[in-house]
């Protein structure tokens, strides 16, 4: 089955295999005459890439690459990048791959034109509003793994690297003008990845769907959402080259990411601190807190999530769909615990104040407190 398909949701999307080649006409839609590829640093000398540079090389585009980014990028990481962008006259940013590669493409695109320090536009109340608008370049954005959903998001995460939080660092023009979704970018994925962004996909789905916040759209979202992921995740995970499972797989990652306006919980809360202590990948890690925090939320989650289960297809209601989330996991090889993925249980007290500290915290069923969130942690291990 080929799925080709132009979306103008919540921005131009053009989805289907082989839409790379279309990448110098998105730039030039958005009167890009110069482009900056960002990208981290496993992509930078892969074959996927180097193509997508052949395309804007043989357009007159250039081929201008940065890729000092680093799995949880940094302000570190973005002063270099927007230095690059500036020392080469660059007019847009085409941000290439996964999470860290999307976010901090984005980001560059933003500070290029901004005075201020980076954590002046942390998501927090109207501190969008003191951006220069006009210094804000085009962003077209060309995910490589179908999980972040990045390229449809108007948030960057950024990572302080002398507190070790993550921030999320927000503005409305972060939605990039145009989004190439092209499967065949992500056949190339190793299986822990392709079960890691997956998994990132199913928590934004689950979370957003389980928040208390009144966003009926990005509820149904969400829930279509999980059904894609739960069709076609193992699909992916089994034969990487299922084309259709991948073209399903990156709609599931954009959902998931539209759908987050409703709000996320305690597994991003959790994930949160964890990858910005220990670098983990961020959707292992939500994959791999996933159970523990729906024990948490059950009390108030249960009838809601009887309802996704009936929709998906699971019967026995929350209990069945908590199985078929272990039993998801297992065939993806997620590991069991925290423990599992070599973190120790020393550091609990302190992970817990960055949690309750996160915006994400904000949007789970139960409140979070420092002890319920601590026990919580435990749980994890």
């Amino acid at each position: 089955m080929n799925i080709v398909a132009n979306w103008s949701y919540p921005t131009a999307i053009k989805m289907g295999r082989g839409r790379i080649k279309e990448l110098a006409e998105a730039c030039k839609t958005l009167g890009i005459k110069k482009p900056l590829l960002i990208t981290d640093r496993g992509l930078a000398s892969m074959q996927i890439t180097q193509a997508a540079l052949d395309v804007l090389e043989a357009a007159g585009l250039g081929r201008a690459i940065f890729a000092d980014v680093d799995p949880n990028p940094n302000e570190i990481n973005l002063e270099a990048g927007v230095k690059a962008f500036k020392d080469g006259g660059h007019d847009g940013v085409v941000a290439f791959g996964g999470g860290s590669g999307l976010d901090l493409g984005k980001c560059v695109a933003f500070m290029a034109g901004q005075t201020r320090p980076v954590w002046d536009f942390e998501d927090i109340g109207d501190w969008w509003t003191r951006a220069n608008v006009d210094g804000i370049a085009p962003i077209v954005a060309v995910p490589t793994t179908a999980g972040t959903g990045s390229e449809v998001g108007r948030a960057s995460v950024i990572t302080n690297s002398k507190t070790h939080v993550k921030k999320i660092i927000f503005h409305p023009k972060f939605l990039p003008g145009v989004v190439i979704c092209d499967p065949e970018l992500t056949m190339g994925m190793p299986k822990v990845i392709t079960a890691g962004t997956g998994m990132d996909a199913f928590a934004h789905c689950l979370e957003a769907y389980s928040s208390p916040f009144y966003h009926p759209m990005s509820q149904g979202i969400a829930l279509e959402g999980m059904r894609l992921v739960k069709d076609f995740l193992p699909r992916a995970y089994k034969d990487g080259a299922d084309i259709e499972a991948r073209t399903n797989m990156m709609s599931a990652a954009a959902m998931g990411a539209v759908a987050f306006q409703k709000g996320l919980g305690a597994i991003h809360a959790l994930s949160h601190p964890i990858g910005a202590v220990y670098n983990t990948h961020h959707g292992m890690t939500n994959a791999v807190v996933m159970p523990p925090v729906l024990r948490f939320n059950r009390s108030v989650i249960e009838k809601r999530i009887e309802l996704a289960a009936a929709y998906l297809g699971i019967s026995g209601g929350f209990d069945g769909f908590y199985d078929y989330v272990l039993s998801l996991r297992a065939e993806l090889h997620v590991p069991d615990n925290l423990s599992a993925m070599g973190i120790k249980p020393d550091r609990i007290e302190e992970l817990s104040a960055m949690a309750i500290e996160d915006p994400s915290a904000g949007g789970n069923p139960v409140k979070m407190t420092l002890e319920n969130t601590i026990q919580l942690f435990k749980d994890c291990f």
